[in-house]
């Protein structure tokens, strides 16, 4: 028995200083029969900060019915304005009206109270939600107020937030801001509760980046996970994390960004269907931009059995599977029913990317155009949000690309690819910069273009952003291949030069040039290209590279006099530029590395480029290379020609 009543002292303890995870523990060990409404309701908030929501629910159904027998209504209603909040995130809107309706019935007849605050700003979003912007805001304002005069810190703080964000919808953007601003600096300095803290970073970080203010998103997401990070809990701070995951997506971590969404989904998806809804969306938008349509379309699927509009995310699946017609009717149909103008911009881009596809430019201009008149509606200050303003002219410079006004399109996506480039949102400016190239090449401007597509490619690259790296290597003309090369080089050319003289060190050259081509030729090899002293050439399987290599050696090896050559294969991946025999890309560098760090009479080959064919020579032990311009270290070993 006193373990049992140590176990509640320790849970009311914990309560109160809202260590929610240590209450929930505590309060399981107690003794049901003890607990009071009081303990009930702090049992049913450790629940649901613990991620249990139905038992969070079923903990404050009790505490409700032990306050209305103890005749404490404010109490009681206090508790059904939670349930109402708590049914409507499960979806469950009747059973939610119903404990709205409970708790406006109990407080009709009570004294001024933070409950009647609540009861108006539940009122009051309401409103909001249905469009009638001003009416809601009074009733903002009339809830503050009310909340001012009963000390209700916490409704002060969420009616400043719902005034911030209807006047944000009315096109007040900056008094909007200011007011959230306000709002969370309020929620981290801790002089609110932690439920209404995580109410209105939400609300803020939300708001931020549906008017394309991503710094300011990023520096409330930033304090909102400082601010998480201090909680030991699930509940908001999976809300947190779809946020988190939005930054990072942005900033081209892709891998973390999706982590973090799946982390948010799997603890909130019993708590409220808006988060999961929202955290299968992004990974749908990571997944889209990867190439795994069939994994973006699962998590738009999922998105929308949470309730969210999988659109424009699944049309431009179908775009990318070439179903252009599906594409255009999908986006249209989600704009004929979006409501609101920011709801609408978040499709309009995909739409003009669409009807560009589909050869409807009239769309596109119509798309571009209403973009425009809602960018410069929802301004901030005196100045577009920077993303918005890229957003509208990369979509008037694809709109250019396609009318083939070259220099009107490359002018709208050097403005884009800036605006981007400042925001710091890789893929963003990649994609534009893609566009760019192609602008350029078509007003005759090839180096341009090169430099443009070459940037974009990089981005890609490391983005994992395969459907992109495709399309850019085609319009650079390369075929990507997997071939070994082979990289030689005399040693000490400059030191031979001057012991031998011109005269000799031509000869000696020569017949250097002529062994090499002959051994590559004999083990089915081509000449790419001489590099200085030496000789690029490339083969089609690793074992013909290294019999070339060990013919090399052991030719040179049989002449009188002969220069020490070093020798350095791999194989890899490549690419052939168009017009061109010469080959690229990371195989290329990396064998061009190991043939550098090779010794003199020395043939160093990647551990990799042995797999299969190694058994055919006798080798080295493997040693690890830190290659200049090669992110991983290479093991490499050496082979014994002799």
């Amino acid at each position: 028995m006193s373990q049992i009543l140590d176990s509640l002292d320790d849970a009311r303890a914990a309560a109160a200083r809202q260590a929610w995870r240590a209450a929930y523990s505590a309060y399981v060990g107690a003794d049901a029969g003890a607990l009071t409404a009081s303990d009930l309701e702090s049992f049913g908030e450790a629940a649901w900060w613990s991620g249990k929501i139905d038992e969070a629910i079923r903990h404050r159904e009790k505490s409700f019915a032990a306050h209305s027998s103890d005749g404490d209504t404010r109490s009681a209603a206090r508790l059904a304005l939670t349930l109402a909040w708590d049914y409507e995130g499960k979806g469950s809107f009747a059973v939610s009206t119903g404990w709205f309706a409970n708790a406006q019935r109990l407080l009709a007849d009570v004294d001024e109270a933070p409950e009647h605050a609540h009861l108006l700003l539940t009122k009051a979003l309401g409103v909001m939600i249905s469009g009638e912007l001003e009416a809601a805001v009074a009733m903002f304002d009339e809830a503050y107020e009310l909340a001012k005069r009963v000390g209700d810190r916490d409704g002060q703080m969420l009616s400043l937030s719902g005034k911030g964000r209807t006047l944000i919808s009315a096109g007040q953007i900056d008094k909007g801001l200011a007011l959230l601003d306000e709002a969370s600096a309020s929620a981290l300095c801790g002089d609110i509760s932690a439920h209404s803290a995580g109410l209105v970073y939400c609300i803020t970080i939300s708001s931020c980046q549906d008017v394309g203010d991503y710094r300011r998103a990023a520096e409330w997401t930033e304090a909102a996970n400082r601010w998480c990070d201090t909680l030991d809990v699930t509940g908001f701070p999976g809300a947190c994390r779809v946020h988190r995951a939005e930054a990072m997506r942005l900033r081209g971590d892709w891998s973390a960004a999706e982590a973090q969404a799946l982390t948010a989904c799997e603890e909130l998806k019993d708590f409220d269907q808006m988060i999961p809804a929202a955290g299968w969306y992004e990974i749908g938008e990571i997944r889209r931009r990867r190439g795994d349509l069939v994994g973006a379309e699962d998590a738009y699927r999922i998105s929308s059995e949470f309730g969210r509009e999988p659109q424009p995310g699944l049309s431009l699946v179908r775009l990318a599977e070439g179903k252009v017609d599906a594409a255009a009717a999908g986006v249209k149909r989600s704009l004929d029913e979006a409501q609101g103008p920011l709801f609408r911009l978040r499709r309009l881009p995909a739409q003009v990317e669409i009807a560009i596809a589909a050869g409807d430019l009239k769309t596109a201009r119509t798309a571009a155009d209403e973009m425009e008149q809602t960018v410069d509606a929802y301004k901030i200050g005196e100045r577009r949000a920077a993303a918005f303003d890229a957003i509208v002219h990369f979509s008037r410079g694809q709109i250019l690309l396609a009318d083939k006004d070259w220099g009107g399109a490359i002018q709208a996506l050097k403005h884009a690819r800036d605006e981007w480039q400042r925001i710091g949102a890789p893929y963003e400016t990649a994609r534009v910069r893609a566009a760019l190239g192609t602008a350029y090449r078509r007003a005759g401007d090839e180096h341009g273009s090169t430099v443009e597509l070459e940037g974009a490619l990089a981005t890609f690259e490391r983005l994992g952003a395969e459907p992109e790296v495709a399309r850019i290597k085609e319009q650079l003309g390369r075929v990507e291949t997997r071939r070994t090369f082979l990289f030689t080089d005399i040693v000490d050319s400059t030191r031979l030069l001057d012991t031998l003289g011109d005269d000799k060190w031509k000869r000696l050259l020569a017949r250097h040039n002529e062994l090499v081509r002959d051994a590559i030729a004999e083990n089915g090899g081509e000449v790419v290209k001489q590099t200085g002293d030496g000789f690029f050439a490339s083969f089609e399987n690793p074992k013909a590279a290294i019999e070339a290599a060990v013919a090399i050696q052991r030719a040179l090896a049989a002449e009188i006099v002969a220069p020490d050559v070093r020798i350095g294969a791999h194989a890899g991946g490549a690419f052939r530029t168009e017009h061109s025999t010469d080959y690229g890309g990371q195989g290329v560098h990396v064998a061009a590395r190991i043939g550098a760090a090779a010794a003199a009479g020395e043939i160093l080959v990647s551990s990799e480029t042995l797999d299969g064919v190694g058994a055919a020579f006798r080798v080295s032990e493997a040693r690890t290379e830190t290659l200049k311009g090669v992110a991983q270290p290479v093991e490499i070993v050496s082979i014994d020609w002799r």
